[in-house]
């Protein structure tokens, strides 16, 4: 279908059978004046007609010079309007380009993502999807939503916050966090702030935070999208580099293989190693180093480093407690709840980028690629944690240190002078506003960005629009992702350069001025910072309230969490133990069981 447009006529053409076309009602009445009057200077006389052929050839002549001078454009259709698909070139199979391509599948566009693995292995370690995220899930499909529900595993209906790592008594107790301890010597002081994460999601009726793993994440979103178009991705061959072809032409994408092809619109979801991004900001290459190893292709490194692992284990608080972020001097510790008795932990430190110790699990990283495979990793992170609580000695010694590894953490500024979009070519996700991983928001805001970017495409009603709704997507966007950037970086720098073992009368562990300071941000924190956070991040809710499936989904989850991680916990006491292979990232298929177990040989 094409659509002519004019200063005064907007006419479609390649109607259905039967139907030549149709002018909308921009014509202007001296058309209509000059054929009414011809007839009616036949019937009449002829100087009659003289004039209205004079007006006629006049309109004429106009309409022709304008049609001639305008550029023919396709109109872009939806199955409840007429056109031709959208089509969308998507590059990289992550958790964003995969839910943009499910959505923009949906609405009837034409997809084919470029995702330069070669295929899709079980690949990846638990994600968070915080309430804003499921908001978004549930509005784009609802069989999509429950199938992520049934994989997920609720955090924020259970105490999540922040524990004191050297002053935790060692029991995985569950304590409140007032300030007793202050008069009273024998009053816990375990917990220092918590969240009010189910508080914050019950303000806008939202499902609860939670984790999900991320091959099964992943297995889902390929799942729809092949209902829909089976054929909808490319493995092994990666989009690097386009060619915007101007307004209304589209872009033509260049393959690895060097193979070329053309859509309307370009969609950069890279990671944050982008390829789409590397070309349109000029960076140098990609994965390129700056000389003191800080900036890596426009990237900071945010002076920390993070090693990774996972265990089954038991803990007194385990169907009590979501996360908890152990503080103390100069690093924290984070334990999480992922599912059937495991538990996810990760150790952030401030070091020089490039301290490596253990590989990363991407790109095929192995244990040889660290520096000393002999290393026992679990003992090295035990010594760095000399002091603390006797809670992260029990999570680390269940661990297998072959499981452990390590990330140098890199993110970006957010971009408020440059747009995410060139001509017909867009960036969203990590490709451009990559984030630290305090806040669990990085998938969610790529989420989120999945679903801005295709309501504004379906909006889009003819091909020469399409860069005026990417640019659209990017004024609708910066603002609310640069603030969870900045707040997720905030998040990491206070609790390593500002926070300290909190200060307290009865004994001697918190006595610098940051353990001062970081007592007196306590009732900040717990009755405003935090309250006001969580309700800036849940806000963004399109799905409206979903008061009654929160609800629902809590009941029916607490019954299968206990059963899966009773069965793992059995299985953990008869001797197995967990079987993550050379990485934790990079999983195998699970048997039917929740464990990939083997029997440890004693």
């Amino acid at each position: 279908m094409r659509v002519i447009v004019s200063s005064s006529l907007l006419i479609i053409s390649g109607m259905a059978s039967g139907v030549a076309g149709f002018v909308v009602p921009q014509l202007q009445s001296n058309v209509v004046s000059a054929t009414a009057s011809s007839c009616y200077a036949v019937m009449l006389q002829s100087a009659a007609m003289q004039r209205s052929n004079l007006r006629m050839s006049t309109t004429e002549e106009t309409v022709t010079s304008s049609s001639t001078s305008s550029n023919e454009y396709d109109l872009l259709g939806l199955p409840a309007r007429p056109g031709r698909p959208l089509k969308v070139a998507i590059a990289g199979g992550g958790v964003g380009g995969l839910t943009a391509a499910m959505y923009m599948l949906k609405k009837g566009f034409d997809v084919t993502v470029y995702e330069k693995t070669s295929a899709f292995a079980r690949f990846g370690g638990p994600i968070q999807f915080a309430s804003n995220a499921l908001s978004v899930l549930k509005e784009i499909d609802d069989r999509l939503f429950d199938r992520v529900m049934e994989k997920f595993t609720f955090t924020g209906i259970r105490t999540c916050g922040i524990k004191d790592g050297l002053r935790a008594d060692g029991s995985f107790r569950m304590t409140n966090d007032s300030l007793d301890y202050l008069w009273n010597p024998d009053a816990p002081a375990d917990w220092f702030v918590k969240f009010p994460l189910k508080e914050c999601a019950d303000l806008f009726g939202l499902p609860y935070t939670g984790v999900i793993d991320r091959p099964d994440l992943q297995d889902i979103l390929m799942d729809e999208c092949k209902r829909i178009k089976p054929d909808f991705i490319q493995n092994g061959n990666p989009v690097v580099e386009y060619e915007n072809l101007g307004k209304g032409k589209g872009v033509k994408v260049t393959l690895a293989d060097g193979q070329k092809v053309e859509a309307d619109v370009l969609v950069g979801s890279d990671g944050i190693w982008s390829a789409v991004r590397n070309q349109m900001y000029r960076e140098g290459g990609v994965k390129s180093m700056s000389a003191n190893k800080k900036k890596r292709q426009g990237c900071d490194y945010s002076g920390y480093t993070v090693f990774a692992g996972e265990t089954v284990l038991r803990t007194a608080d385990y169907y009590e407690t979501g996360y908890k972020v152990y503080i103390g001097p100069q690093r924290y510790f984070v334990t999480s709840d992922v599912g059937d008795g495991r538990i996810q932990w990760y150790a952030f430190f401030a070091l020089p980028p490039g301290t490596k110790k253990a590989p990363s699990g991407w790109a095929g990283s192995t244990r040889e690629d660290q520096s000393d495979p002999e290393e026992n990793l679990v003992e090295y992170i035990k010594s760095l944690h000399e002091g603390w609580s006797d809670e992260i000695m029990t999570v680390l010694d269940a661990t297998k240190p072959e499981s452990v590894e390590q990330r140098d953490l890199y993110d970006r500024a957010p971009e408020f002078f440059r747009s995410w979009a060139d001509g017909n070519v867009v960036l969203m996700g990590d490709a451009i506003h990559a984030m630290m991983p305090n806040l669990g928001q990085g998938g969610c805001q790529a989420i989120e960005d999945a679903f801005v970017l295709t309501e504004n495409l379906a909006n889009t009603k003819s091909v020469d629009k399409i860069p005026d709704s990417l640019q659209d997507f990017y004024r609708k966007r910066i603002l609310r992702v640069s603030a969870v950037q900045f707040l997720s970086r905030l998040a990491s720098d206070l609790i390593i350069n500002a926070f300290d073992t909190p200060w307290s009368p009865h004994d001697d562990l918190g006595k610098s001025w940051k353990s001062y300071l970081t007592f007196f941000w306590k009732p900040i924190l717990q009755y405003a910072i935090f309250p006001a956070q969580f309700a800036f991040l849940y806000s963004y809710y399109p799905s409206g309230r979903l008061d009654d499936v929160a609800q629902r989904l809590t009941a029916e989850w607490k019954e299968r969490h206990f059963e899966a991680s009773e069965k793992a916990f059995a299985r953990n006491d008869e001797g197995y133990v967990m079987d993550t292979g050379p990485s934790f990232f990079q999983k195998s298929e699970l048997p039917e069981t929740v464990l990939a177990a083997q029997k440890s040989k004693k």
